[in-house]
């Protein structure tokens, strides 16, 4: 073989190895980059600490629990850690807003479990409306950012994701732990929906990054 080829062959081997170290293939023979599924799992990741740390939360909060301020604090951190994973996408000015948008919506879901433990209805009224106003926000400020996010759409998921987490905590407060355990599979599983929705949104935005 000549040197020339040598070079060729060799070019093409690492050009296939650097292309394949991009790539990942699924079991349905479906081929996708590795920053995509990077990006998919750490979203999934995020939202899941959502919903696994707003659980520990409510049981906290509910039992009196002595820990109840670290897990709440724990809770919060967690807001922090979204609003830095959209930072490399939209800046540090939109990952600010959108984690202050979600301390008030955890903020507001203290106020609701202390009230409904408290059985003060008027209570649980004023804040059940303070927290779909700021799922509004949330709609809007994300659909802003991004065309492929719906408003409407993500109205709807958030939505749910509030009334799904107050069901939780009636479940918890009225000692129904089967629909306790039922409910929380179906929170696990609207979060990871909601995960991949707003991966599939920067993927899409965002095409040469991935």
């Amino acid at each position: 073989m000549s040197l020339r080829s040598s070079v060729l062959l060799m070019a093409w081997i690492v050009g296939g190895c650097t292309q394949a170290a991009q790539t990942v293939e699924t079991a349905g023979g479906t081929v996708i980059m590795r920053d995509e599924v990077a990006l998919r799992d750490a979203m999934r990741r995020l939202w899941t600490d959502h919903v696994v740390w707003t659980r520990g939360y409510i049981i906290a909060a509910t039992t009196n629990d002595p820990g109840t301020p670290q897990v709440a604090a724990r809770l919060m951190r967690n807001q922090e850690d979204i609003g830095n994973a959209v930072k490399p996408y939209y800046g540090d000015a939109a990952g600010a807003k959108l984690t202050t948008l979600l301390k008030e919506h955890i903020s507001i879901a203290v106020d609701l479990v202390a009230a409904a433990k408290a059985s003060d209805n008027a209570k649980v009224a004023d804040a059940d409306r303070r927290w779909h106003n700021n799922s509004a926000e949330l709609a809007t400020f994300l659909s802003g950012a991004n065309p492929n996010w719906p408003r409407e759409t993500l109205r709807t998921m958030l939505d749910e994701h509030l009334r799904l987490t107050t069901e939780e905590a009636k479940a918890r407060l009225e000692k129904r732990w089967a629909d306790d355990t039922r409910i929380f599979d179906e929170i696990l599983g609207q979060a990871l929906h909601m995960a991949d929705a707003l991966s599939d949104g920067i993927i899409k935005q965002f095409p040469d990054r991935f």
